[in-house]
């Protein structure tokens, strides 16, 4: 055994390739895909299990995904000190732009999660702050992280949604949330017409790498009667521009 060969690089290695397949693998598929014994992978499997690294899938035997405390430990790596300082300052070059609150959003299982905040100096405020977590299928975030998943997983997670009516606007039906979402991932920009929150609009870009795969989301957010949707559209540069400048800090 060398030493970049050890039980728990092997283990890491096994974690990054459920990481990239993106849905639930089936053991079958591990055995197939994975450089080690059978054997081995059900140990493996068994003790990532145990450390909630790893999980089986309700109703899909022996197929495993990316364990809660997994998904924590990416979350805090993606909000280190040092990256976080850095977006929280772009994030507020962008406030000062636009003059409305933005924030910084990821998807965190079927949910929007709040990465950071910076609210723009008007009395009425919401109380969103980092850490935060919002739906996804009524939030201009939300639609457009969805809208940027690959297909399977994308349609497979929107099934899965539960499609709550919090306004008059909020899509509810399955079917027309698809044609939604199809729509943002050629435009790559999504709306929130007051679908969330009456009296309140959103638009939101796309955070992507250097290989064109989505990080996050940046979003602004206004009241109607100070910025209606027409006006929040306008604001689409400015967040495209913000969108690279925190491409570099992922």
């Amino acid at each position: 055994m060398t030493k970049a060969d050890t039980p728990t690089l092997r283990s890491f290695a096994l974690l990054e390739h459920l990481v990239r397949a993106e849905r639930p693998v089936s053991l079958a598929e591990i055995v197939q895909e994975f450089p080690a014994p059978k054997a081995s992978l059900h140990r493996m499997l068994a003790s990532l299990e145990a450390g909630g690294l790893v999980i089986r899938e309700p109703g899909q035997k022996n197929a495993y995904a990316v364990g809660p405390r997994l998904a924590q430990l990416g979350l805090g790596i993606v909000m280190l000190a040092g990256e976080r300082r850095q977006r929280h300052a772009i994030l507020s070059r962008l406030v000062a732009e636009l003059g409305e609150t933005c924030n910084l959003t990821m998807l965190h299982e079927s949910e929007v999660l709040y990465l950071d905040r910076m609210e723009a100096p008007w009395p009425l405020r919401l109380d969103l702050k980092p850490g935060s977590h919002v739906p996804a299928h009524c939030t201009a975030s939300g639609k457009l992280l969805l809208a940027m998943l690959p297909q399977a997983r994308r349609t497979a997670l929107v099934h899965a949604l539960k499609l709550e009516r919090h306004t008059p606007n909020t899509i509810t039906d399955v079917e027309l949330l698809e044609a939604e979402l199809d729509r943002i991932g050629r435009k790559r920009i999504a709306i929130d017409n007051e679908e969330f929150l009456t009296g309140i609009v959103c638009v939101a870009a796309p955070v992507m790498d250097k290989n064109d795969v989505c990080l996050a989301a940046i979003a602004v957010h206004a009241p109607v009667p100070r910025t209606p949707l027409s006006r929040a559209l306008e604001f689409v540069p400015q967040l495209q521009q913000a969108a690279r400048d925190l491409s570099k800090t992922f």
